[in-house]
């Protein structure tokens, strides 16, 4: 599908695009492309179609997860895959002022980050990164099980990525929260979508929290 073409996707449309480009993804079946085409073809404009929101994790790139090419994504990348005011307006940016239809607020298993929240972790001479845990961590404390706080750490696998996912729906409540229009906008699934979703690190698949399997 050319870029053209993306821009008059609906959020629906623009969903089940990410959907097969991660199913292209896990078989190994990724689409033909001229990369250095797609650059002389968006030298002039770009019209991404989505809005993904991710870690900075290394193994976590939603164009090669998604299968997208170069002009197709607002890539937004920080640890934990939380929200800020920068953070906010950039969605502000690419889901009102430009082509985006669809927010994707994707978390991962055996995060890092959310892992230094599990913890409790603080870091020596690194302030701000501790600040950045300490937004994770309302995500530790949401959820509840176990009980017993020798298994309410990282090295609990289970607890983690559930932890991650309470991260992600957070972070998906807090962007509401803190952006009136992007809000009112969501509330017309046919304008825009903002969705979860989790990225599995050892299949390859993306589990977006609407999905019934999720």
């Amino acid at each position: 599908m050319g870029n053209n073409n993306k821009t008059e996707m609906t959020p629906a449309m623009a969903q089940d695009y990410l959907r097969a480009g991660n199913i292209r993804f896990i078989n190994s079946k990724k689409e033909d492309r001229n990369l250095m085409e797609e650059v002389k073809a968006t030298a002039g404009g770009q019209n991404p179609f989505a809005t993904v929101l991710h870690c900075i994790d290394s193994r976590v790139s939603a164009e090669l997860i998604f299968d997208q090419g170069v002009g197709d994504l607002f890539s937004v990348r920080v640890a934990g895959n939380i929200v800020n005011q920068d953070i906010i307006g950039s969605m502000e940016f690419a889901n009102v002022a430009s082509t985006s239809k669809i927010i994707v607020v994707m978390g991962h298993t055996s995060c890092g980050a959310v892992g230094a929240a599990c913890n409790h972790a603080r870091f020596d001479d690194l302030n701000n990164l501790n600040k950045l845990v300490r937004m994770i961590e309302p995500a530790v404390t949401a959820v509840t099980e176990p009980k017993n706080q020798d298994d309410r750490n990282s090295g609990n696998k289970e607890f983690l990525n559930n932890v991650a996912k309470k991260n992600v729906e957070l972070t998906v409540k807090n962007l509401k929260n803190e952006s009136r229009v992007l809000r009112l906008k969501a509330e017309d699934p046919t304008q825009l979508i903002i969705v979860g979703a989790m990225y599995d690190i050892s299949t390859g698949k993306v589990c977006f929290f609407n999905d019934d399997d999720c």
